[in-house]
């Protein structure tokens, strides 16, 4: 008998900023998927109060693109709060992602036997993604119903578009 091979996963060293700039939120119109995006606002050197701002211009704002509906929201308008699509309850927490990229990234960990990180010595970020999932997500116990939950999830997006 011949045992399977063993998945393994490297932590590429992604924190969530990195996935922060392009998130899947619900539609604040017609509920369906839309695509929130970080883009920067066209500023004139001040900042709210008038003053000169530090950084050369306004933080970035986000753009909401719903191709269901139309809605089509510029960095400089308000963007009413929404809910990451991305997102769903199992009995021992909440699974959340802001993009498919992020959503592959926790399956390609939760999925995998053998879970490596580069040694403490090294340059870059210690605290990754992956690092700060919670104990119950890294469980090789709720492995199945993680995934099935990330299966799910992966689904609502391919078939709603």
């Amino acid at each position: 008998m011949s045992a399977s091979p063993v998945r393994r996963f490297h932590d590429p060293g992604l924190t969530a900023h990195h996935f922060a700039g392009s998130q899947l939120v619900r539609c604040p119109r017609c509920a369906r998927v839309a695509h929130r995006t970080r883009q920067p606002v066209p500023h004139d050197g001040h900042d709210d109060d008038g003053r000169l701002d530090g950084h050369g211009g306004r933080p970035p704002g986000f753009r909401l693109v719903c191709r269901s509906c139309g809605l089509n929201r510029a960095p400089s308008e308000p963007v009413p709060v929404t809910v990451l699509w991305l997102s769903a309850r199992t009995r021992h927490g909440t699974i959340w992602a802001y993009n498919l990229e992020h959503l592959d990234l926790l399956r390609r960990f939760v999925a995998a036997g053998l879970r490596e990180r580069d040694p403490w010595y090294t340059h870059g970020p210690k605290m990754t993604s992956v690092g700060r999932l919670p104990a119950w997500m890294k469980a090789a116990r709720n492995r199945a119903e993680v995934l099935r939950v990330i299966d799910r999830m992966r689904a609502s997006v391919v078939n709603s578009r």
